[in-house]
């Protein structure tokens, strides 16, 4: 039996315990009573505590079923610990294992198959891989491991161990997973693991397997796991922007041959002088709600060197931020307060999901747009939202996501950069590509008539500004 179903057990039996322990106290009460008293005729003061005992035996037993409501171990899909249960089980052996380590197993194609074949048969996969997780780790020799569903499809698994022990378990459970069906239904899954000398607190060690995994979904292999401890990390950026450190970079961007703009790259440093990348530091930012405060500092200090160098740039603005009526009263603030006119200013703007009242999303960009910002998309042929904001607003540029610099040389890539570059073109948008790093690629890209350019070959990164 596995560990959520004997918790589940072990849970009902004490709630029935506790629903009958009143109705035995009355039994006793009235046994104890026949027993002591001599007198055949009951008095009225053990009516009177029976009845007391009766009613308050009422009273407990419709709150504890009323309370049962509330408190669930294990799911009824899954079978496995609710979230929450899980949460506060992983807590306490967080605490007392000296080592600890967290799987994540996720169904990434759950969604498709909720669209395809019902909410019914994808409660059935979900049922179903539960139970295929639980019975391979129990083949490695593994007992009494807390299995928990999340969310959506995504399962965590706590070991006592390290990660290193674990590793290859999960790396052989991800290969023989390859192949993985329920029935006729085909199921992707993927994994990723972490332990405690990364965190101790579970919070963090749950942030760091999704964050693991789409790392491990994208294949960005270059990326460096931060070595900062999460606790640290919040304290050094919260730091950061309470004091206003950080460092600007710009890197040049070029319209027939003619540097026409800068894009900015921003680091944050800490009282310490450690710098923290944007990597580390923007799922914190997001996390802790100072995304607004992040974007409007960042902003003021570069219209403040846009003024001082008589310079053209772009920076990436949140567009939770943008759409924020805080922001644009902060813009028209620092319009009115610069001692010049400030030179253009391109926002750039990225997001996953669809933002659908798109009028209102039109009439916000008209207003910076009249402050003299231009607006550029970013990711163009890599996220869906980036082909339905050209489609659907007013904005001046799209940039190709940074994949098609890499594989530009390709035909079928060039062929669908070529395609967008007519779409843009035709609705009088501009198009931008980055991270050209060899001259086969900038040729390329004339090729295809992008109107910016900019990568390594072209131009380095240079500091601007440094607090």
């Amino acid at each position: 039996m596995l560990l959520p179903q004997t918790k589940e057990r072990e849970y009902r039996f004490k709630l029935a315990l506790r629903i009958g322990l009143p109705i035995f106290a009355l039994v006793l009460a009235l046994f104890l009573h026949t027993l002591i008293d001599d007198d055949i005729n009951i008095t009225a003061l053990f009516y009177a505590e029976a009845t007391f005992i009766l009613l308050f035996s009422i009273y407990f037993i419709l709150y504890i079923i009323y309370s049962a409501f509330d408190i669930r171990i294990t799911e009824i899909v899954s079978k496995t610990f609710t979230r929450e249960y899980l949460y506060s089980y992983l807590k306490k052996e967080i605490e007392s294992k000296k080592e600890y380590t967290l799987l994540l197993v996720s169904i990434d194609n759950l969604h498709d198959i909720n669209a395809t074949y019902g909410i019914k048969n994808g409660d059935r996969v979900l049922l179903e891989v539960a139970k295929w997780i639980s019975s391979y780790i129990q083949k490695k020799d593994i007992v009494n491991f807390p299995l928990g569903h999340v969310k959506s499809g995504d399962f965590v698994v706590g070991i006592e161990g390290t990660k290193l022990q674990h590793n290859t378990m999960l790396e052989m459970m991800c290969l023989k997973a390859s192949e993985f069906k329920v029935d006729d239904i085909e199921v992707k899954i993927s994994g990723a693991i972490t332990d405690k000398s990364f965190s101790s607190e579970l919070e963090y060690m749950i942030e760091n397997l999704f964050e693991s995994q789409e790392l491990n979904r994208s294949q960005k292999s270059t990326y460096k796991e931060s070595s900062i401890n999460p606790n640290e990390l919040e304290s050094l950026v919260i730091n950061a922007l309470k004091n206003r450190t950080f460092i600007l970079m710009t890197q040049d961007i070029f319209e027939n041959d003619k540097c026409i703009n800068k894009e900015c790259f921003v680091k944050l440093k800490s009282f310490n002088s450690k710098i923290i990348y944007q990597k580390s530091y923007m799922k914190v930012i997001s996390k802790l709600g100072l995304t607004l405060e992040y974007d409007l500092m960042i902003l003021e200090e570069v219209i403040n060197v846009s003024v001082k160098n008589s310079s053209n740039y772009a920076l990436n603005i949140s567009p939770t931020s943008l759409r924020n009526p805080l922001f644009l009263r902060k813009v028209e603030e620092l319009f009115k307060e610069s001692p010049k006119n400030i030179n253009l200013i391109t926002v750039i703007l990225s997001e996953n999901e669809y933002y659908s009242h798109i009028a209102r999303y039109n009439s916000i960009l008209k207003s910076l747009k009249n402050f003299g910002f231009k607006i550029a998309i970013d990711r163009l042929g890599s996220i869906h939202t980036s082909f339905l904001y050209l489609r659907d607003l007013d904005i001046d540029i799209v940039r190709f996501d940074a994949l098609y610099s890499k594989e530009s040389q390709k035909n079928r890539y060039k062929s669908i950069v070529d395609g967008y570059s007519v779409m843009a073109h035709s609705k009088g948008v501009k198009t931008w590509l980055k991270m050209i790093e060899s001259e086969e690629i900038l040729k390329v890209a004339k090729e295809s008539n992008i109107d910016y350019l900019q990568g390594k070959y072209l131009a380095p990164l240079e500091k601007i500004y440094e607090t």
